[in-house]
């Protein structure tokens, strides 16, 4: 029995519509795998003009070369340049949390590029944790770096106020010790 349109449009389940071709679903199945396995080997094998580059001749030979340079000098360079960026990164990191261990971790960067890179994912750890018992025994777990953008005061400055600060102290002292020694004075 064949289906016409109008009875597609009708009440028929999707199944019994897909199968219109007059014969199962089973059988149907079986007839395109056959169509795939003769059919695609048969398009693998037709002729086609190939052309495996945009470039003849010379042209081929001049982009052979260039690429040869690029890969011999420029990559690598790159190469050695990625690795050392990616190695201080620690250390900069340490830098700008202000770790007050980050000349140890500057010194686990270095000693990472000499070992291959083995020891940078500690050195990436350290930067990003903070010490325990640091802020214990010094008040603090935060440290200025020794260089950067503050200025630190020269050292004829900083004599200057300690002698000022000195002398001061020296003048209390005295004032103290005469203010004493003038009530015993007074007593005896």
């Amino acid at each position: 029995m064949r289906l016409t349109r109008s009875d597609l449009q009708t009440h028929l389940p999707r199944r019994q519509w897909l199968s219109s071709w007059g014969m199962g679903p089973v059988r149907r199945h079986v007839f395109l795998r056959w169509v795939l396995c003769w059919t695609l080997p048969l398009l693998a094998y037709m002729p086609v003009a190939a052309h495996a580059s945009m470039f003849k001749g010379e042209a081929l030979d001049k982009a052979a070369d260039v690429i040869t340079w690029v890969v011999l000098i420029v990559a690598p360079i790159i190469a050695i340049a990625v690795f050392w960026i990616v190695h201080i990164l620690p250390e900069k990191i340490a830098e700008k949390r202000k770790h007050p261990q980050a000349k140890a971790i500057q010194t686990l960067c270095l000693l990472s590029l000499v070992f291959g890179g083995l020891l940078w994912p500690i050195a990436w750890l350290w930067a990003y944790s903070k010490p325990v018992l640091y802020k214990l025994a010094y008040g603090t777990d935060e440290v200025e770096p020794e260089h950067g953008g503050t200025t630190q005061p020269s050292a004829s400055t900083t004599e200057a106020e300690e002698l000022k600060r000195l002398r001061a102290q020296v003048a209390e002292l005295e004032t103290r010790l005469a203010g004493k020694s003038a009530a015993e004075g007074e007593r005896g």
